[in-house]
């Protein structure tokens, strides 16, 4: 990347910074990459030009980098899984289709495992989230400078903000992990009844059987269940999301190396080769403990007798 505009620190600080578009508030003050300064006269959506900006755009600020990726990948994984199905024919499966059906068979047999009840969505909304996750996660091996360098160009801003990995971003992880969560919610309603996914909540772990005690321990078995409860998606979100920052810090770290010198230029670029291949393993495997946990998590939602 520009070495000479960006200092080490800068560099890494940059490549960790999402393109955030946001309102700001009439009257303020903004100032450019090249120290010139502008004073808003009326409300405005705009791109922020630093992370103070960020900050000062508040909860309803858009990472337009992350939605885009996100969004551009779904959709390159329906086609591809869409052009299959419609071209796909009962002789014996060659090149993709082969290998779309060997993933449909690997989801399966996961599903069947995990899963010992009647729903149409599991099985689908495993499949969804294993290949969506794993497109996402890929983006990890694009090397770092490569897109950000060419937004810098095409915009002529230094320091243009543009991220590729849609899981290295909070916001993304944690909303999968909650829509996950909701689902386990409503089928937990759904199958158990309201007061039987009440009854969860009150009467685990401790039950007496006695009206007298149980109505201390109630609020005991509340607030354990409903902790257990809540850090089910905020540790489903919250993993993806370590791993995969911290495997790009690496990526950064290592590239940050090449305009230190010939040795360790040469030395970084040994270091991110291998790194990327021990990544291909960290990339895959995020994407099935997330599938599998939510295979189990709708498992519970099912299972009107689980004891917890």
């Amino acid at each position: 990347m520009a070495g000479d505009t960006l200092t080490t620190e800068s560099y890494i600080k940059h490549h960790l910074t999402n393109m955030t578009y946001g309102k700001l508030p009439e009257g303020y003050v903004r100032e450019s990459y090249d120290g010139t300064t502008e004073t808003l006269t009326q409300d405005t959506w705009t791109l922020a030009h630093n992370d103070v900006e960020m900050k000062d755009m508040g909860f309803m600020a858009v990472h337009v980098d992350s939605m885009f990726w996100s969004i551009t990948l779904g959709l390159i994984f329906a086609f591809i899984f869409r052009k299959v199905a419609v071209g796909m024919h009962s002789g014996v499966p060659k090149g993709l289709q082969n290998f779309i059906e060997m993933i449909i068979d690997f989801i399966d047999t996961n599903v069947k495992d995990t899963f010992h009840y009647k729903n149409p969505l599991v099985a689908p909304l495993a499949l969804t989230i294993f290949i969506w996750i794993f497109f996402m996660n890929l983006m990890d091996l694009i090397p770092v400078d490569w897109i950000p360098e060419l937004m810098m160009w095409a915009t002529g801003d230094p320091h243009f903000f543009f991220k590729v990995v849609p899981t290295t971003d909070p916001n993304i992880t944690l909303g999968m992990a909650f829509t996950v969560f909701f689902l386990m919610i409503y089928f937990s309603i759904k199958e158990k009844g309201l007061m039987g996914f009440v009854k969860e909540l009150t009467l685990h772990p401790f039950h007496a059987g006695k009206w007298y005690v149980d109505i201390f321990l109630i609020p005991v078995n509340f607030i354990l269940e409903s902790v257990s409860l809540i850090a089910k998606p905020i540790s489903l979100g919250l993993r993806l999301f370590g791993n995969l920052y911290a495997g790009e810090m690496i990526f950064i770290l290592i590239a940050a190396m090449f305009g230190a010198g010939l040795f360790l230029g040469v030395l970084a670029g040994f270091l991110q080769l291998g790194w990327a291949i021990f990544h291909i393993l960290v990339i895959a495997l995020q994407a099935f403990v997330f599938m599998v946990l939510t295979i189990v998590y709708m498992a519970m939602a099912h299972d009107v007798d689980e004891e917890h």
